[in-house]
């Protein structure tokens, strides 16, 4: 259920592409300031949940709720300025290979804040410095190692100072520790700048290491929600088989 620190809350969702039911009445709200990690298994839906969040797909019935405001019922014009409230970060980082890392973070800001010359190239320094990236503005994004260009996409996803993050698994293909860093940057940055962050993720110790609140997403809808320490108790067997990773269970692996 949602409560009045709720920023997000997503009601009755359906969804389908052509026959596919994707999304079959998911309900979640999502607390402001805080981490909520959206674990599922793969093809569940949840790249799908997230572009609702942000509205680049509508759904066929249910409400998205953003401060308030049901987005699915706003024009092109009131989105694009909703927009502007969210940062994205990409599984790849999305970074423009033809641009150094300096541009790829000033970018967002040259298109929205019209800012230029001392106070952009502040601006950009102190959001790499914020990631732990000082001094590589001059790179190009084929200069940096796999961990060093999550960090550069993350400096650009803050770049405008975003109330809300969103991050498509953010660690996917990344080694156990530059997975660890990336997740406690996640935390720290939420943290530091105050902001609400919805994080799709298969990395389960990560998820309940860094997470507020942990939502499971299985046959379209949420099947469980809350602490993680609420999560490892659950008695639902599907949960139980999905953070311990167990082949046999209710989930069919094959």
């Amino acid at each position: 259920m949602a409560g009045n620190g709720d920023i997000i809350e997503l009601k009755d969702l359906h969804k389908s592409f052509k026959r596919q039911k994707v999304l079959d009445g998911l309900s979640l709200a999502v607390p402001q300031g805080k981490i909520t990690v959206i674990i599922g298994r793969s093809g569940s839906g949840k790249s799908v949940l997230l572009k609702h969040i942000i509205g680049l797909i509508k759904p066929d019935s249910g409400q998205v709720l953003v401060g308030g405001q049901d987005i699915t019922r706003m024009d092109d014009h009131d989105l694009n300025g909703l927009r502007r409230r969210f940062g994205m970060l990409f599984q790849d980082a999305a970074l423009f290979d033809s641009m150094n890392v300096g541009d790829n973070v000033a970018f967002p800001i040259r298109e929205h804040a019209r800012l230029g010359g001392e106070q952009l190239r502040r601006l950009v320094a102190e959001k790499l410095a914020l990631v732990g990236l000082s001094g590589v503005e001059e790179k190009m994004p084929n200069e940096l190692s796999g961990g060093m260009r999550k960090r550069a996409g993350l400096a650009r996803a803050i770049a405008l100072e975003p109330e809300i993050m969103l991050y498509d698994e953010p660690t996917t293909g990344l080694d156990p520790l530059l997975t660890d860093a990336i997740n406690r940057l996640i935390k720290e940055t939420g943290q530091r700048l105050g902001i609400t962050s919805v994080v799709i993720s298969h990395d389960i110790a990560g998820a309940f290491a860094m997470a507020d609140q942990i939502a499971m997403l299985y046959q379209g809808r949420i099947i469980a929600s809350g602490p993680p320490e609420e999560l490892k108790l659950s008695e639902n067997p599907v949960v139980q088989q999905f953070i311990h990773g167990r082949a046999e269970g209710p989930i069919e692996v094959l």
